[in-house]
């Protein structure tokens, strides 16, 4: 089994199919089973989705004319990762990729002759690299410039931050465990753990481990979710008897947390329009030994699925471009498109007024994205506090993030942490 080859089968699959980068390495992985292999395959995929715009750059460079076999071009791609930024032998890298070429003779001759090309001669294309816009960062351009547009100052920050592989944030489920105690478990299996004080059910491991390594993990003791998302629970400020709803719900990290944080709700309800995603949200509230009511339903129509009763505390996760979490995911730099953020911004508009009629006045709306546009971000609150005079800011006070027109926003890696936007609203 060649390795370069799955590695390129998963990359054809989000490049030209459109799939996650998550959903193609899954099924791919299913047949490997050695976990150093799964984990080459891995390494691989995500190294050319981050530096995709660079490695595609420099490809263009070497080619004479443009490639037009996709799966080829790809497996080319995972060839310069392996020799730009791997540890890996060289003579293994070049060797092994030619072989996953198959019965391609003309694509091994290619692969063979481009690679060592750039061994001999990396220096000039990696210079020309940096001087090209979007391969200096591989960002595709439009990201680039909404950036730079909307975080001038921050934006070279920002992009670097984007092509750095993300902490491994664990939350422990404070409701069975202390943090502290919790820390000794992991250093008796030998794994080191820091612990943020701006929150409290944070760990960051030293290095990222598969989870039937974390110490009580099937039984629900801990559960990884990056620090950012973390802070939703908080801020939502639940209180015993209170109906709790949580609207585009799944994976269901933040329903959980809730959970663990106030047991004692009179009854907490989870949206999601995904019925298949909806089913993650219950595996996980069923290692957590937690319960709610899942329901399947569009955020934007509750008139489908509510019964009428308002709720004490809304979180809105707002489905969005994702584009605070691209460290995480970087395939978001492939499948992302600068026409998706107007559709976006208009769905959010509309699940924000569909969930303020569900709140009961006096209520607590938190709203959330993992995105770092300002459309979808501070406008899109300062706007609707503009078209609801019984809405009101109830400020954020944090020592992380920075307080914007409306909210509170995280960029990539502040105090380690994923893009991320919180704004709080009461009803008068």
């Amino acid at each position: 089994m060649n390795l370069r080859l799955l590695a390129a089968k998963v990359l054809t699959r989000v490049v030209v199919d459109g799939q996650s980068l998550t959903v193609a390495l899954e099924q791919v992985l299913q047949t490997v089973e050695s976990p150093q292999d799964r984990a080459l395959v891995q390494a691989l995929c995500y190294g050319v989705c981050r530096q995709y715009h660079r490695l595609d750059f420099i490809l263009s460079q070497l080619l004479d004319r443009p490639l037009k076999d996709i799966h080829i071009r790809l497996l080319i791609l995972v060839g310069l990762y392996q020799l730009g930024f791997m540890r890996i032998k060289t003579h293994a890298a070049v060797s092994e990729t030619v072989n996953a070429a198959g019965r391609k003779p003309w694509a091994k001759g290619l692969i063979n002759a481009l690679l060592r090309r750039y061994l001999r001669e990396r220096e000039p294309f990696e210079k020309a690299a940096d001087e090209n816009a979007s391969a200096s960062c591989s960002h595709p351009e439009w990201l680039i410039a909404k950036i730079r547009q909307d975080w001038p100052d921050e934006a070279d920050r920002c992009l670097r931050e984007n092509n750095q592989p993300p902490p491994f944030a664990l939350r422990v489920n404070l409701a069975r465990i202390s943090r502290e105690a919790y820390r000794e478990l992991l250093n008796a299996q030998g794994l080191a753990a820091e612990l943020p004080g701006f929150c409290a059910s944070a760990l960051i491991l030293d290095q990222p481990v598969p989870v039937e390594r974390l110490p009580g993990f099937a039984e629900g003791l801990v559960s990884v979710q990056d620090t950012a998302a973390q802070l939703a629970a908080g801020l939502l400020d639940v209180q015993p008897g209170q109906r709790v709803l949580d609207l585009c719900a799944a994976p269901g990290g933040k329903t959980a947390h809730i959970l663990e944080m106030q047991p004692q709700l009179k009854e907490m309800v989870a949206i999601d329009v995904d019925a298949n995603r909806l089913r993650r949200v219950e595996d996980n509230l069923r290692r957590l030994r937690l319960e709610a009511k899942t329901v399947a339903g569009d955020a934007s129509h509750p008139e489908d699925w509510w019964d009428g009763r308002q709720f004490d505390r809304i979180l809105v996760d707002a489905p969005c471009s994702a584009l605070g979490v691209i460290r995480r995911h970087p395939d978001i730099k492939l499948l992302r498109r600068a026409g998706d953020i107007e559709p976006l911004a208009a769905l959010q508009r509309a699940i924000l007024d569909a969930a303020w009629s569900l709140l009961a006045p006096g209520g607590c709306l938190l709203y959330a994205t993992c995105s770092v546009l300002k459309e979808e971000n501070e406008r899109r609150i300062v706007d609707f506090l503009a078209g609801h005079p019984d809405a009101i800011e109830w400020p954020i006070t944090a020592e992380w993030g920075a307080a914007r027109a409306a909210g509170r926003q995280i960029l990539p890696g502040d105090l380690a942490m994923d893009g991320f936007y919180y704004a709080r609203l009461r009803k008068a």
